[in-house]
Protein backbone atom coordinates (compact mmCIF):
# COMPACT_ATOMS: atom_id res chain seq x y z
CA UNK A 1 0.00 0.00 0.00
CA UNK A 2 1.18 3.49 -0.77
CA UNK A 3 2.31 5.72 2.08
CA UNK A 4 -0.37 8.25 2.96
CA UNK A 5 0.54 11.91 3.56
CA UNK A 6 -0.84 11.58 7.08
CA UNK A 7 0.09 15.07 8.14
CA UNK A 8 -1.74 16.78 5.29
CA UNK A 9 -4.21 19.45 6.45
CA UNK A 10 -7.08 17.54 4.86
CA UNK A 11 -6.41 14.31 6.77
CA UNK A 12 -5.67 16.21 9.98
CA UNK A 13 -8.99 18.06 9.74
CA UNK A 14 -10.80 14.77 9.12
CA UNK A 15 -9.19 13.43 12.31
CA UNK A 16 -10.17 16.62 14.20
CA UNK A 17 -6.54 17.53 14.78
CA UNK A 18 -5.10 21.08 14.66
CA UNK A 19 -4.56 22.43 11.14
CA UNK A 20 -2.66 25.49 9.85
CA UNK A 21 -5.67 26.47 7.73
CA UNK A 22 -9.02 25.07 6.62
CA UNK A 23 -8.39 22.49 3.91
CA UNK A 24 -10.39 22.63 0.68
CA UNK A 25 -11.57 20.25 -2.00
CA UNK A 26 -14.65 20.29 -4.22
CA UNK A 27 -17.07 17.57 -5.13
CA UNK A 28 -16.90 17.24 -8.93
CA UNK A 29 -13.66 19.25 -9.03
CA UNK A 30 -12.49 16.62 -11.54
CA UNK A 31 -14.90 16.94 -14.39
CA UNK A 32 -17.41 18.89 -16.33
CA UNK A 33 -16.44 22.49 -15.51
CA UNK A 34 -12.93 22.04 -16.95
CA UNK A 35 -12.28 22.52 -20.67
CA UNK A 36 -9.43 20.02 -20.53
CA UNK A 37 -11.86 17.45 -19.13
CA UNK A 38 -14.26 18.01 -22.00
CA UNK A 39 -11.40 17.59 -24.47
CA UNK A 40 -10.26 14.30 -22.94
CA UNK A 41 -13.82 12.96 -22.70
CA UNK A 42 -14.80 13.95 -26.25
CA UNK A 43 -16.42 10.96 -27.93
CA UNK A 44 -15.85 8.64 -24.95
CA UNK A 45 -18.94 7.39 -23.06
CA UNK A 46 -18.91 8.19 -19.35
CA UNK A 47 -18.74 4.65 -18.01
CA UNK A 48 -16.06 3.72 -20.53
CA UNK A 49 -13.94 6.65 -19.36
CA UNK A 50 -14.26 5.27 -15.82
CA UNK A 51 -12.67 1.97 -16.86
CA UNK A 52 -9.59 3.35 -18.64
CA UNK A 53 -6.76 3.81 -16.13
CA UNK A 54 -4.95 6.48 -18.15
CA UNK A 55 -8.14 8.52 -18.47
CA UNK A 56 -9.10 8.08 -14.82
CA UNK A 57 -5.66 9.29 -13.76
CA UNK A 58 -5.55 12.23 -16.15
CA UNK A 59 -9.00 13.52 -15.18
CA UNK A 60 -8.31 13.05 -11.45
CA UNK A 61 -5.12 15.07 -11.74
CA UNK A 62 -6.44 17.90 -13.94
CA UNK A 63 -7.83 20.02 -11.09
CA UNK A 64 -4.70 19.41 -9.02
CA UNK A 65 -2.73 21.27 -11.67
CA UNK A 66 -5.14 24.20 -11.60
CA UNK A 67 -6.04 24.64 -7.94
CA UNK A 68 -4.33 24.61 -4.55
CA UNK A 69 -6.97 22.15 -3.28
CA UNK A 70 -5.83 19.92 -0.46
CA UNK A 71 -7.02 16.57 -1.82
CA UNK A 72 -7.80 14.84 -5.07
CA UNK A 73 -10.87 12.70 -5.59
CA UNK A 74 -10.78 9.66 -7.82
CA UNK A 75 -12.56 10.18 -11.13
CA UNK A 76 -15.24 7.51 -11.24
CA UNK A 77 -19.00 7.18 -10.95
CA UNK A 78 -21.30 5.54 -8.42
CA UNK A 79 -22.58 3.26 -11.20
CA UNK A 80 -19.14 1.75 -11.87
CA UNK A 81 -19.31 -1.08 -9.30
CA UNK A 82 -22.89 -1.92 -10.32
CA UNK A 83 -21.92 -2.28 -13.95
CA UNK A 84 -18.88 -4.30 -12.94
CA UNK A 85 -21.23 -6.56 -10.97
CA UNK A 86 -23.28 -7.24 -14.06
CA UNK A 87 -26.00 -4.59 -13.98
CA UNK A 88 -27.06 -3.34 -17.39
CA UNK A 89 -26.66 0.40 -16.86
CA UNK A 90 -25.55 3.30 -18.99
CA UNK A 91 -25.19 7.02 -18.33
CA UNK A 92 -27.17 8.93 -20.91
CA UNK A 93 -25.95 12.47 -21.64
CA UNK A 94 -28.41 14.98 -20.24
CA UNK A 95 -30.34 12.28 -18.38
CA UNK A 96 -28.07 10.31 -16.05
CA UNK A 97 -27.90 6.62 -15.17
CA UNK A 98 -30.48 4.45 -16.95
CA UNK A 99 -30.92 0.82 -15.87
CA UNK A 100 -31.98 -1.76 -18.47
CA UNK A 101 -33.98 -3.98 -16.10
CA UNK A 102 -35.13 -2.33 -12.86
CA UNK A 103 -34.94 -4.34 -9.62
CA UNK A 104 -38.41 -4.73 -8.11
CA UNK A 105 -38.73 -8.44 -7.26
CA UNK A 106 -36.67 -11.17 -5.62
CA UNK A 107 -35.99 -12.62 -9.07
CA UNK A 108 -34.60 -9.26 -10.15
CA UNK A 109 -32.37 -9.15 -7.08
CA UNK A 110 -30.95 -12.58 -7.92
CA UNK A 111 -29.28 -11.06 -10.98
CA UNK A 112 -27.19 -8.74 -8.78
CA UNK A 113 -24.03 -10.69 -8.01
CA UNK A 114 -21.24 -9.81 -5.56
CA UNK A 115 -18.32 -7.64 -6.67
CA UNK A 116 -14.86 -9.14 -6.75
CA UNK A 117 -11.67 -7.10 -6.81
CA UNK A 118 -10.89 -8.69 -10.17
CA UNK A 119 -13.99 -7.04 -11.62
CA UNK A 120 -12.40 -3.59 -11.35
CA UNK A 121 -8.67 -4.00 -12.23
CA UNK A 122 -8.60 -0.50 -13.68
CA UNK A 123 -9.11 1.05 -10.23
CA UNK A 124 -5.79 0.01 -8.62
CA UNK A 125 -4.02 0.63 -11.92
CA UNK A 126 -5.36 4.18 -12.04
CA UNK A 127 -4.68 4.85 -8.37
CA UNK A 128 -1.03 3.88 -8.78
CA UNK A 129 -0.72 6.27 -11.72
CA UNK A 130 -2.35 9.08 -9.75
CA UNK A 131 -0.21 8.63 -6.66
CA UNK A 132 2.93 8.71 -8.76
CA UNK A 133 2.13 12.33 -9.66
CA UNK A 134 0.04 13.53 -6.73
CA UNK A 135 2.89 14.24 -4.34
CA UNK A 136 1.97 15.04 -0.74
CA UNK A 137 -1.74 15.60 -1.33
CA UNK A 138 -4.02 12.69 -0.46
CA UNK A 139 -6.42 10.88 -2.77
CA UNK A 140 -10.06 10.37 -1.79
CA UNK A 141 -11.84 7.25 -2.97
CA UNK A 142 -15.62 7.05 -3.07
CA UNK A 143 -18.72 4.99 -3.70
CA UNK A 144 -22.47 5.38 -3.75
CA UNK A 145 -24.43 4.41 -0.65
CA UNK A 146 -27.05 1.66 -0.72
CA UNK A 147 -30.14 3.89 -0.66
CA UNK A 148 -28.98 6.01 -3.58
CA UNK A 149 -27.87 2.98 -5.60
CA UNK A 150 -31.16 1.25 -4.81
CA UNK A 151 -33.08 4.28 -6.02
CA UNK A 152 -31.49 4.09 -9.46
CA UNK A 153 -32.00 0.32 -9.62
CA UNK A 154 -35.65 0.48 -8.56
CA UNK A 155 -36.68 3.58 -10.49
CA UNK A 156 -34.72 2.55 -13.57
CA UNK A 157 -33.13 5.98 -13.79
CA UNK A 158 -33.09 9.42 -12.17
CA UNK A 159 -36.17 10.35 -10.14
CA UNK A 160 -37.40 13.59 -8.62
CA UNK A 161 -39.15 12.13 -5.58
CA UNK A 162 -38.06 8.46 -5.55
CA UNK A 163 -41.68 7.39 -5.17
CA UNK A 164 -41.26 3.83 -6.47
CA UNK A 165 -38.22 3.41 -4.22
CA UNK A 166 -40.06 4.49 -1.11
CA UNK A 167 -43.09 2.39 -2.05
CA UNK A 168 -40.92 -0.73 -2.21
CA UNK A 169 -39.25 0.24 1.07
CA UNK A 170 -42.67 0.50 2.73
CA UNK A 171 -44.39 -2.42 1.01
CA UNK A 172 -41.74 -5.14 0.87
CA UNK A 173 -39.25 -4.64 3.70
CA UNK A 174 -37.81 -8.13 3.20
CA UNK A 175 -36.82 -7.42 -0.38
CA UNK A 176 -35.72 -3.92 0.59
CA UNK A 177 -33.24 -5.11 3.22
CA UNK A 178 -32.01 -7.91 0.97
CA UNK A 179 -31.34 -5.40 -1.80
CA UNK A 180 -29.61 -2.88 0.45
CA UNK A 181 -27.59 -5.67 2.04
CA UNK A 182 -26.37 -6.79 -1.37
CA UNK A 183 -25.55 -3.21 -2.33
CA UNK A 184 -23.68 -2.69 0.94
CA UNK A 185 -21.53 -5.74 0.13
CA UNK A 186 -20.75 -4.36 -3.33
CA UNK A 187 -19.92 -0.94 -1.89
CA UNK A 188 -17.63 -2.40 0.77
CA UNK A 189 -15.72 -4.37 -1.84
CA UNK A 190 -15.37 -1.36 -4.12
CA UNK A 191 -14.11 0.89 -1.33
CA UNK A 192 -11.69 -1.74 -0.06
CA UNK A 193 -10.15 -2.00 -3.53
CA UNK A 194 -9.56 1.76 -3.52
CA UNK A 195 -8.07 1.83 -0.02
CA UNK A 196 -5.83 -1.16 -0.74
CA UNK A 197 -4.53 0.66 -3.81
CA UNK A 198 -3.64 3.77 -1.79
CA UNK A 199 -6.70 5.98 -1.31
CA UNK A 200 -6.09 7.93 1.90
CA UNK A 201 -9.76 8.63 2.67
CA UNK A 202 -13.13 7.50 1.37
CA UNK A 203 -16.43 9.27 0.88
CA UNK A 204 -19.82 7.56 0.79
CA UNK A 205 -22.29 9.50 -1.35
CA UNK A 206 -25.90 8.98 -0.29
CA UNK A 207 -27.04 11.70 -2.62
CA UNK A 208 -30.79 11.06 -2.51
CA UNK A 209 -31.35 9.78 1.03
CA UNK A 210 -32.86 13.14 1.97
CA UNK A 211 -36.05 11.76 0.41
CA UNK A 212 -36.82 9.68 3.51
CA UNK A 213 -38.02 10.64 6.97
CA UNK A 214 -35.79 10.35 10.02
CA UNK A 215 -37.65 7.28 11.29
CA UNK A 216 -37.47 5.54 7.92
CA UNK A 217 -33.79 6.38 7.73
CA UNK A 218 -33.21 4.78 11.12
CA UNK A 219 -35.11 1.60 10.26
CA UNK A 220 -34.44 1.11 6.56
CA UNK A 221 -31.13 2.81 5.75
CA UNK A 222 -28.92 3.24 8.80
CA UNK A 223 -28.14 -0.46 9.42
CA UNK A 224 -26.69 -0.88 5.94
CA UNK A 225 -24.72 2.36 5.96
CA UNK A 226 -23.35 1.53 9.40
CA UNK A 227 -22.14 -1.84 8.15
CA UNK A 228 -20.16 -0.17 5.37
CA UNK A 229 -18.38 2.22 7.71
CA UNK A 230 -17.72 -0.59 10.20
CA UNK A 231 -16.15 -2.70 7.46
CA UNK A 232 -13.79 0.16 6.57
CA UNK A 233 -12.84 0.98 10.18
CA UNK A 234 -9.83 -1.31 10.25
CA UNK A 235 -8.38 0.40 7.16
CA UNK A 236 -7.51 3.41 9.32
CA UNK A 237 -8.51 6.02 6.74
CA UNK A 238 -10.98 8.86 7.38
CA UNK A 239 -14.53 8.01 6.32
CA UNK A 240 -16.79 10.80 5.03
CA UNK A 241 -20.57 10.58 4.75
CA UNK A 242 -22.46 12.97 2.46
CA UNK A 243 -26.04 13.39 1.30
CA UNK A 244 -28.27 16.06 -0.21
CA UNK A 245 -31.34 17.42 1.57
CA UNK A 246 -30.30 15.58 4.73
CA UNK A 247 -30.86 18.33 7.29
CA UNK A 248 -33.46 16.26 9.14
CA UNK A 249 -31.19 13.20 9.37
CA UNK A 250 -27.77 14.74 10.06
CA UNK A 251 -27.75 13.35 13.59
CA UNK A 252 -28.59 9.88 12.32
CA UNK A 253 -25.93 10.14 9.63
CA UNK A 254 -23.46 10.85 12.42
CA UNK A 255 -24.56 7.62 14.11
CA UNK A 256 -23.68 5.63 10.97
CA UNK A 257 -20.00 5.66 11.91
CA UNK A 258 -18.24 8.10 9.60
CA UNK A 259 -15.48 10.36 10.89
CA UNK A 260 -16.71 13.32 8.84
CA UNK A 261 -20.30 14.31 8.06
CA UNK A 262 -20.92 16.41 4.98
CA UNK A 263 -23.70 18.99 5.01
CA UNK A 264 -25.37 20.48 1.97
CA UNK A 265 -26.04 24.23 1.71
CA UNK A 266 -29.48 24.17 3.31
CA UNK A 267 -28.25 23.97 6.91
CA UNK A 268 -25.78 26.57 8.24
CA UNK A 269 -22.59 24.86 9.27
CA UNK A 270 -22.79 25.86 12.94
CA UNK A 271 -26.31 24.43 13.11
CA UNK A 272 -25.08 21.32 11.31
CA UNK A 273 -22.40 20.96 13.99
CA UNK A 274 -25.11 21.10 16.66
CA UNK A 275 -27.23 18.46 14.91
CA UNK A 276 -24.28 16.15 14.24
CA UNK A 277 -23.00 16.39 17.80
CA UNK A 278 -19.52 15.89 19.25
CA UNK A 279 -16.84 13.56 17.97
CA UNK A 280 -17.20 14.33 14.27
CA UNK A 281 -15.62 16.68 11.76
CA UNK A 282 -17.81 18.50 9.25
CA UNK A 283 -17.48 19.03 5.52
CA UNK A 284 -19.14 21.75 3.46
CA UNK A 285 -21.07 23.68 2.59
CA UNK A 286 -21.11 26.63 0.14
CA UNK A 287 -24.06 26.57 -2.27
CA UNK A 288 -22.65 25.60 -5.70
CA UNK A 289 -24.97 28.16 -7.30
CA UNK A 290 -23.20 30.93 -5.39
CA UNK A 291 -20.18 30.38 -7.64
CA UNK A 292 -22.21 31.77 -10.54
CA UNK A 293 -22.73 35.05 -8.65
CA UNK A 294 -20.36 38.08 -8.55
CA UNK A 295 -17.09 37.59 -6.68
CA UNK A 296 -18.05 39.81 -3.75
CA UNK A 297 -21.05 37.59 -3.10
CA UNK A 298 -18.91 34.48 -3.28
CA UNK A 299 -16.36 35.99 -0.94
CA UNK A 300 -18.97 36.98 1.63
CA UNK A 301 -20.66 33.60 1.60
CA UNK A 302 -17.43 31.60 1.64
CA UNK A 303 -16.09 33.64 4.55
CA UNK A 304 -19.32 32.95 6.42
CA UNK A 305 -18.89 29.21 5.85
CA UNK A 306 -15.31 29.39 7.15
CA UNK A 307 -16.43 31.26 10.28
CA UNK A 308 -19.30 28.90 11.01
CA UNK A 309 -16.96 25.98 10.40
CA UNK A 310 -14.86 27.11 13.34
CA UNK A 311 -17.63 25.81 15.62
CA UNK A 312 -16.97 22.24 14.43
CA UNK A 313 -14.27 20.01 15.91
CA UNK A 314 -12.78 19.77 12.42
CA UNK A 315 -13.79 21.44 9.16
CA UNK A 316 -13.08 20.60 5.53
CA UNK A 317 -14.33 23.33 3.20
CA UNK A 318 -16.37 22.07 0.28
CA UNK A 319 -19.50 22.90 -1.63
CA UNK A 320 -22.92 21.72 -0.57
CA UNK A 321 -23.02 19.50 -3.66
CA UNK A 322 -20.98 19.14 -6.85
CA UNK A 323 -19.42 21.87 -8.96
CA UNK A 324 -21.94 23.04 -11.56
CA UNK A 325 -20.90 22.65 -15.22
CA UNK A 326 -21.20 26.42 -15.81
CA UNK A 327 -18.68 27.26 -13.06
CA UNK A 328 -15.64 29.26 -14.15
CA UNK A 329 -12.51 27.30 -13.11
CA UNK A 330 -10.80 30.59 -12.30
CA UNK A 331 -13.43 31.21 -9.64
CA UNK A 332 -12.69 27.84 -8.02
CA UNK A 333 -8.99 28.69 -7.97
CA UNK A 334 -9.70 32.06 -6.39
CA UNK A 335 -12.11 30.54 -3.87
CA UNK A 336 -9.54 27.95 -2.78
CA UNK A 337 -6.97 30.64 -2.12
CA UNK A 338 -9.52 32.78 -0.31
CA UNK A 339 -10.47 30.00 2.11
CA UNK A 340 -6.83 29.26 2.82
CA UNK A 341 -6.09 32.94 3.44
CA UNK A 342 -9.18 33.60 5.56
CA UNK A 343 -8.49 30.59 7.74
CA UNK A 344 -4.84 31.18 8.40
CA UNK A 345 -2.59 30.55 5.39
CA UNK A 346 -0.65 33.60 4.23
CA UNK A 347 0.80 34.10 0.80
CA UNK A 348 -2.27 33.11 -1.23
CA UNK A 349 -4.38 36.22 -1.61
CA UNK A 350 -8.18 35.98 -1.88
Amino acid sequence: MAVHPRDSPFLRACRREPVPYTPVWFMRQAGRSLPEYRRVRAGVPMLESCTRPDMIAEITLQPMRRYHVDAAILFSDIMVPLRAAGVGVDIKPGIGPVVDDPVRTSADLARLRPLDAGDVPYIPQAVRMILAELGDRPLIGFAGAPFTLASYLIEGGPSRNHDTTRALMYGDPGLWHALLGRLADITISFLQVQVAAGAAAIQLFDSWVGAVSAEDYRQAVLPHTSRIFAALAAAGVPRIHFGVGTGEVLGLMAEAGADVVGADWRVPLDEAARRVGPGKALQGNLDPAALLAPWEVIKERATDVVERGRTAEGHVFNLGHGVLPETDPAVLARLTDLVHAESGLSGRPG
